[in-house]
């Protein structure tokens, strides 16, 4: 179940000619894919574009009545490879993943891909995860992009530019027998605006046509001596042919006022930061007119010598706005100027930082320095020599607390890193390998547990190293999510650590879906899907992969068997990896399934009993062990007004959702009993109220006899 659901936005995927299509930047992209005769699309869940692959499943059916084959990819490998029917068939096919992650997994089938080249147009639509926001290492795709000269659109943010963006990419590809990547940020994929719709196309090839009239040219296939002549395409006829294409269409725009002495040379991506910037610099009005003369690069790869070195003509200087580092563009530009033998002064990084996002305030400075070393007359007065203080940003470090990312109020993975820290009390510290996925939290206070991430699905890969020949002595302990096992970790992970005879621990963390992405279906997800075959047993797989000593958990939150069970492993005598699946579904994505049921029972007047925990602030010792055990965001603390008592005692909010898990963390660690459960009925029977009238009385009755006998202090 997605964490959000895109069912009646995509019937505006229907729209045609003469209709105005409004909504969002994934949606336009979709919609772009259907005018353009898309055949096939795929692709793999993560931020920016996860709600790309949701609105893609939600429009399965529109899909399906054009002849467009859809899936859902076990990787951005799989996804890339899936281009591969593109090789010998015109046939246009789609692809989606976050970058540079994606990228690195999808690397070798994309080297295939564009070595061999392709008839049909074949478009990668990357999700670049860069800057502020951002849950990935900080690199760029455009190093791919180079690496195997797969050509790259970074359009300007709007939704026209978007669209047209994706038939270029189709039209490029085609023309010069090349993939195309069309990169897009989280201020693309989720900018609101319109545009002219067009009517969908169904393709003129499907795949199942090209099933029935298989093709297949032998100099395609990427083995020698066709990698030699493949490498020679590339330089001798694909790029020649996109560099003429790129000029022909006018894929790149100049704004602003030729003439200028100045000018900026920037990423389509980076637009609307700019003439924001531009805008404050009093150089640009609202709707983004100005004098500033821009040459903005919609495709960034490759750059066309002639247009740069028109652009530059008569000069003194331009600045290269481009985010990220290496700084790939300002290279080849300043290569082209000095080969020429141009004088005009180039800046780049320096007048801008070097790496980092390039936020709106970073861009005002950069144009602002630029601009007063190279053509101080165009800025106002008031901005060259400004008398105003700088706007104070207030120290909030000084006025609130830090808060750390951590696990969701009742998520179920928090009970198994509590027992983990209950298991290194009895048996001592632990190397911990972490993974990619909502269990990283870990590493943060208040578990502290994790040493390393290298990948999605290798958490029992980076521990590999480690063998310890004192078969009595300490074994590493490595976390996997469901989705990094199915996407890697099965093979990389448990295969490699079988067929090793690792002695180590593996935990499979199972919460039924890619929570991390958005709560998409894998294959062991326990819900039926209609479209996908899921309820793969990951117990089943390990054992096929002949993994020997394996354990089921079904309910994370029973913290003592979680500790048990991991102490278990990391003492037993039984040689070969040591294999925990615990599995307990995500909370998120249960509350978005159970709330809605128990709205509409308790309006319907059906009798609803929701859960709720509590602290008994008498009985609480207020030492906070269990919040250091715990760490649910509902757990906080409070002033009992007890002048006796100096220190708050735990409490809890109304975010509760009823888990458990603090009780059991208690009851597991030994702690004070002070945590109780309770029970909110809606539309309760007679019997029902009669007891909670008679409890009631007898509880008012109990407290005044208390408070009665109690101290006042004056």
């Amino acid at each position: 179940m997605a964490e959000r659901s895109f069912a009646k936005e995509v019937q505006k995927l229907k729209q045609g000619e003469g209709d105005t299509f409004a909504g969002e930047g994934i949606l336009a992209i979709t919609k772009a894919l259907l005018e353009n005769g898309v055949g096939y699309v795929g692709g793999y869940q993560g931020s920016p574009i996860s709600h790309l692959m949701d609105v893609l499943a939600d429009a399965e059916e529109i899909l399906s009545e054009l002849g467009v084959h859809f899936e859902a990819s076990a990787s951005e490998a799989t996804a890339t490879a899936m281009l591969a029917a593109s090789v010998h068939y015109p046939i246009r096919g789609a692809v989606t993943y976050k970058s540079v992650v994606g990228t690195n997994v999808a690397s070798d089938a994309l080297s295939n891909l564009a070595s061999g080249g392709v008839t049909g147009g074949a478009l990668i639509i990357v999700g670049e995860d860069y800057g502020e926001g951002s849950s990935i290492m900080q690199e760029r795709t455009y190093a791919f992009a180079m690496k195997s000269q797969v050509w790259m659109l970074d359009p300007r943010p709007n939704l026209p530019a978007i669209v047209k963006a994706v038939g270029d990419g189709f039209e490029l590809s085609e023309v010069s027998n090349t993939p195309v990547m069309l990169q897009v940020g989280i201020r693309s994929c989720h900018v609101h605006g319109h545009f002219e719709a067009r009517d969908n196309k169904r393709p003129p090839v499907t795949v199942s046509d090209a099933l029935e009239n298989p093709a297949r040219k032998l100099d395609r296939i990427v083995l020698p001596p066709a990698t030699y002549l493949h490498e020679e395409e590339k330089l001798t006829k694909r790029l020649p042919a996109a560099q003429k294409f790129i000029l022909d269409r006018e894929i790149n725009e100049r704004f602003g006022a030729p003439g200028s002495k100045v000018g900026l040379i920037l990423q389509g991506g980076t637009y609307n930061t700019v003439i924001r910037a531009l805008n404050r610099l009093g150089l640009a009005d609202l709707y983004g007119d100005t004098e500033m003369d821009m040459l903005v690069l919609n495709c960034v790869y490759p750059l066309v010598d002639s247009q740069i070195m028109a652009f530059c003509e008569g000069k003194d200087a331009v600045l290269i706005i481009e985010e990220g580092q290496p700084n790939y563009i300002e290279q080849q530009i300043a290569h082209m100027l000095y080969k020429a033998g141009k004088t005009v002064k180039l800046e780049g990084k320096g007048m801008l930082p070097m790496g980092g996002e390039y936020t709106g305030q970073v861009m005002v400075d950069g144009l602002g320095t630029f601009l007063s070393d190279h053509a101080p007359d165009m800025l106002p007065v008031a901005k060259l020599a400004s008398n105003e203080d700088p706007i104070a940003i207030p120290d909030l470090s000084k006025v609130l607390p830090a808060r750390p990312p951590g696990f969701c109020t009742g998520c179920p993975e928090r009970p198994i890193f509590a027992a983990t820290k209950l298991v290194e009390e009895e048996l001592g510290e632990h190397h911990i390998s972490s993974d990619i996925g909502c269990h990283l939290f870990s590493i943060m206070p208040p578990f502290d547990l994790g040493a390393t991430t290298m990948g999605y699905g290798l958490g029992p890969a980076s521990a590999a190293a480690f063998h310890n020949e004192n078969k009595k002595g300490r074994r590493s302990i490595s976390f996997v999510g469901d989705g990094g096992f199915w996407h890697n970790g099965l093979t990389s992970s448990v295969g490699n650590a079988v067929f090793n005879k690792s002695d180590n621990v593996i935990v499979i963390v199972d919460n039924f879906y890619s929570a991390a992405t958005g709560g998409q279906d894998i294959l062991s997800s326990r819900a039926t899907n209609k479209t996908k075959q899921t309820q793969n047993s990951i117990v089943e797989a390990c054992k096929g992969m002949g993994v020997k000593w394996i354990r089921q958990i079904d309910r994370t939150y029973d913290v003592t068997k979680v500790r048990d069970t991991l102490k278990e492993a990391l003492t037993t005598e039984e040689e070969g990896p040591k294999v925990i699946v615990a599995s307990s579904e995500c909370m998120l994505n249960k509350q978005r399934r159970v709330k809605p049921e128990l709205a509409k029972a308790a309006k319907e007047g059906k009798r609803v009993v929701r859960p709720r925990f509590g602290v008994d602030e008498d009985i609480c010792t207020g030492d906070h062990a269990c919040m250091r055990l715990s760490g649910c965001p509902s757990l906080s603390v409070k002033d009992t007004g007890d002048p006796l008592r100096d220190d708050p005692v735990a409490a809890i909010d109304q975010t509760c959702v009823g888990c458990g898990n603090c009780g059991e963390v208690a009851d597991a660690a030994v702690l004070c009993p002070s945590f109780f459960q309770a029970e909110i009925v809606s539309n309760p029977s007679a019997g029902e109220k009669r007891r909670a009238r008679r409890s009631q009385k007898i509880i008012s009755w109990l407290q005044s006899r208390r408070d009665a006998k109690r101290v006042a202090f004056a």
